[in-house]
């Protein structure tokens, strides 16, 4: 069922006494615990609910307060074009990348390609099985590039689970072959400190940089040792992607980063980064670093260089992922509360946790500041069986405007405007009702990013989804065009 809202469903207090207040507590007595990000290697924990929690819930889908169940609702200027479900790939849908008239979705066991020549009727070109989360995604020319944090028995794509206490576990960076998309070839893998979460390419003619993320060290593990500081930096030559190797650690945190709890309550200790995008144009990276944010100097992409540091100890839990506007004048950091995996988009948990950070650059070249300006949440309440969190977006890229899209779980897709750093707003969204009213689940989109005209956006359990926003804000942006995005890499769109 799909229903044309054109303004958000009014607000409602569901579970205030109960479920939304019980995990407020639950997330500022539990501290870096709570914000342990993402889904693990196994399915994702269902949590039940009360019965009058559940009764709350169902009342409210009644009321038109909330979307009903799996209901499609979204703004008047946003068009569903297409949902294409899961199919041979059971395992929860993560990041997207594109590349021509290509997009390449990933998921916890593999990836799959699309052809969305006609955005309408995207098509399966491959779909390929090489289980490990969270198989993060990006592409370069014809190699593809694709993450895993989860242990492994081997590098293979036929590998199973294995402790992490075992010193013959893997974890790391897989590098496909994609000159043939309906037959991707594995051609090399790089074992990595902590594996890789999330990773970041910094692309050359001749190779192709590879930043790769990670995080919480344990002693028991013996290849993921504290301290864990930094990031591994990985070159793959084009043409001999098998040579590819770890060529530096450099460390970003040389006084160890946030202490996190018991210092700083609430607050995830930084043992590492979950996400660095860079914008190459500008010899600049942001990353976004558990407690801490960052924006650092690529001019050497070697050897990374910080410029400045900067903490939220009030209302950040995890730093989760930036994205810089197109004048690299700000930055757009966002905040994994709950670790995507509680229901965060309520009346109690407010409209400054779990939220966008939006901060100005100011100054020139090393002696540049992020300066805080304000926070962006999105305002449409979710049912607190609805895991939402603030997560991947873009740019639209309109000279004159910072337009975003994100993903936010179960909150859906939002289309928002940050021109004013101070004063955001959004302007359009797509979302889905809850799963279920029974337990929290998770679910929703992942990635949501605007390539080539359309919005694509990857639903960790609804499948690939493609929207047209219609808006004369955003209307300019459907004339630019570009050959490949990977949103971590963000193009310099207008000067072509």
């Amino acid at each position: 069922m799909t229903s044309l809202h054109t303004t958000p469903v009014r607000r409602r207090r569901l579970g205030v006494a109960a479920a939304a207040a019980g995990l407020f507590a639950t997330l500022l007595m539990a501290g870096p615990a709570a914000a342990t990000p993402d889904p693990g290697d196994a399915t994702a924990s269902r949590t039940d609910l009360s019965a009058s929690q559940e009764a709350e819930a169902t009342a409210a889908i009644k009321s038109g307060e909330i979307p009903g169940v799996d209901e499609i609702v979204h703004s008047r200027n946003i068009t569903h074009l297409a949902n294409v479900p899961k199919d041979a790939l059971q395992g929860l849908n993560t990041d997207l990348a594109f590349q021509g008239k290509y997009a390449f979705a990933g998921n916890y066991d593999g990836f799959r390609i699309f052809d969305i020549s006609n955005p309408k009727v995207p098509r399966t070109v491959a779909q390929v099985l090489c289980p490990g989360s969270q198989n993060d995604i990006s592409v370069s020319g014809n190699l593809l590039f694709l993450s895993t944090d989860s242990s492994r028995s081997d590098d293979s794509c036929s590998s199973t689970t294995q402790p992490a206490t075992e010193k013959s576990s893997w974890e790391g960076m897989k590098v496909f072959d994609i000159s043939d998309k309906r037959n991707p070839k594995y051609v090399a893998a790089v074992e990595t400190a902590c594996g890789s979460h999330t990773h970041t390419l910094v692309p050359e003619r001749k190779n192709v940089y590879v930043y790769v993320s990670s995080y919480s060290p344990n002693t028991a593990f013996p290849d993921c040792q504290p301290p864990h500081d930094g990031i591994s930096v990985i070159k793959v030559p084009r043409k001999a992607p098998e040579e590819a190797r770890i060529v530096n650690f450099p460390v970003l945190f040389p006084d160890g980063g946030n202490p996190g709890g018991p210092t700083n309550p609430g607050v995830s200790k930084t043992t590492g980064c979950h996400d660095i995008t860079v914008l190459p144009s500008k010899d600049l990276a942001a990353g976004a670093c558990m407690g801490d944010g960052l924006l650092f100097s690529i001019k050497d992409p070697e050897n990374p260089k910080i410029i400045d540091r900067v903490q939220d100890n009030v209302n950040f839990a995890f730093w989760h992922s930036a994205t810089f506007n197109q004048r690299a004048d700000k930055v757009v950091f966002t905040d994994e509360l709950g670790g995507g995996g509680a229901a965060t988009c309520n009346e109690e948990i407010g409209p400054k946790r779990g939220a966008d950070g939006i901060y100005d650059v100011v100054g020139r070249g090393e002696n540049r500041k992020l300066v805080f300006r304000s926070y962006f949440k999105i305002d449409r309440p979710q049912a607190e069986t609805e895991v939402c969190v603030a997560h991947n977006g873009s740019i639209i890229p309109v000279k004159g405007r910072d337009l975003m899209v994100q993903a936010w779980y179960q909150g859906g897709v939002s289309v928002w405007d940050f021109t004013d750093s101070s004063h955001p707003k959004e302007i359009g969204f797509f979302e889905r009702g809850p799963v279920t009213t029974d337990a929290v689940t998770t679910a929703g989109p992942w990635s949501a990013y605007y390539y080539n005209g359309y919005i694509y956006s990857n639903d960790i359990a609804k499948g690939f989804d493609v929207l047209k926003i219609d808006d004369r804000r955003t209307d300019p942006a459907k004339r630019v065009r570009t050959d490949e995005l990977n949103v971590q890499t963000q193009p310099d769109y207008f000067d072509r």
